[in-house]
C-alpha cells in the first residue's frame, strides 16, 4: 500500500527559547511552496498552451469514476475493516483466524495482483457460488428467493463494479490493522469501568470503546483514505476509465504523451495535497480537542 502524502506545517521549533528569523526560514515548509508553484505553473501552461488544454479536457472526464470509486471503495472498506479488526480482537477462536486469515492472505498478496484476481477469479465464483445456492433454494421450491439468485450472471457485473470491490476489500485488511490498534490503544480501565456499571461486553465496545477508539485512528483513517485514492490509478488496468485509463488512450492516440501524463500528474497532486491538507486540520483538532 503506498503511504499517503504527509503535509507537516508546523515543525517543531529548533531551541527553548523564541525561535530567530534564521530557524524560522530554516523551518519554513519551502518544500511546500514549491509544490504550489508547480501546480501553478503547470496550471497556467494548461490554460495558454491549446495542447495542454486539449489533453486537461480529454482526462478531466475520468475524474467523476476515480473519485466515485474511491469514496464507494472506501466507504465500504471501512464496514469491512472495523468488523475484521474487531475479529481480530474476538475471543471466539474461529472469527479470530478467519479475520487473520483475511488480513494475512491480502497482505501477502501484491495489489495489483489482487486487482485480477478479484475481479477475474473471485467475483465470477461468487456469481457462480449464487447461483448454485439458487438451484438450491428452487429444488425445495423456494423460488422467490431463488430467482433474484439464478438471474445473476458473470457478464452483467461492470468492470467497475468489479474495480470498487476490488479496492474494498484490499484495503479492508489495511485498515482492520488500524481499527484493532485503535481498539487497543484505549485504555482496560476503560472497559472495567463500563462492565461494573452495568454494561455488557459488546456495549461497552460499541458505546464506550469504539468511540474513543475511531478518534485515535481519525488521522490514519484520512491518510488511508489519500492513499486509496492515489492507488485507485491500479484499476485502469481492469480498463476502467478513470483518470490514468483515459490518460493512457489520449497519448496512444494523440501521441503526446508529455502532455497526457504532465495533466494526470498534476491532477493526482491536486487532490492528494488537498487531502492531506485536510487530514492535517482533522489531526490537529483532534489535538486540540484533547488538552
Amino acid at each position: 500500500m503506498n503511504q499517503s502524502t504527509s503535509i507537516e506545517m508546523n515543525p517543531t521549533p529548533i531551541g527553548l527559547g523564541k525561535p530567530t528569523l534564521k530557524e524560522r526560514l530554516a523551518q519554513f515548509p519551502w518544500w511546500f511552496v514549491a509544490l504550489i508553484l508547480i501546480l501553478i505553473v503547470t496550471y497556467v501552461l494548461i490554460a495558454i498552451n491549446p495542447s495542454y488544454s486539449e489533453a486537461f479536457n480529454f482526462i478531466k472526464v475520468g475524474l467523476s469514476i476515480t473519485i466515485k470509486t474511491t469514496l464507494i471503495g472506501f466507504i465500504i472498506a471501512l464496514f469491512l475493516g472495523l468488523i475484521t479488526g474487531l475479529g481480530r480482537l474476538s475471543n471466539n477462536v474461529f472469527f479470530r483466524n478467519l479475520a487473520t486469515l483475511y488480513v494475512e492472505f491480502i497482505r501477502g498478496v501484491p495489489m495489483l495482483v489482487l486487482m485480477f484476481f478479484i475481479a477475474y477469479v473471485a467475483v465470477p465464483a461468487t456469481v457462480n457460488g449464487m447461483n448454485a445456492i439458487g438451484h438450491w433454494l428452487q429444488s425445495i421450491g423456494w423460488s422467490w428467493l431463488a430467482n433474484p439468485l439464478l438471474a445473476l450472471e458473470n457478464k452483467a457485473i461492470e468492470m467497475n463494479v468489479r474495480a470498487i470491490v476490488a479496492l474494498s476489500v484490499t484495503y479492508g485488511a489495511f485498515l482492520a490493522e488500524i481499527f484493532r490498534a485503535g481498539v487497543q490503544s484505549v485504555s482496560k480501565g476503560q472497559m472495567e469501568a463500563a462492565r461494573s456499571q452495568g454494561m455488557s461486553a459488546s456495549q461497552a465496545m460499541f458505546y464506550i470503546i469504539l468511540p474513543q477508539a475511531i478518534r485515535n485512528v481519525l488521522p490514519a483513517l484520512g491518510n488511508d483514505f489519500v492513499a486509496m485514492l492515489k492507488d485507485s490509478s491500479l484499476i485502469s488496468v481492469l480498463a476502467v476509465r478513470d483518470i490514468t485509463q483515459v490518460a493512457r488512450l489520449y497519448g496512444g492516440r494523440s501521441f503526446r504523451y508529455d502532455e497526457a501524463y504532465m495533466t494526470l500528474v498534476i491532477l493526482y497532486l491536486s487532490m492528494t495535497i488537498v487531502l492531506s491538507l485536510v487530514v492535517k486540520y482533522i489531526e490537529r483538532r483532534v489535538r486540540q480537542d484533547e488538552r
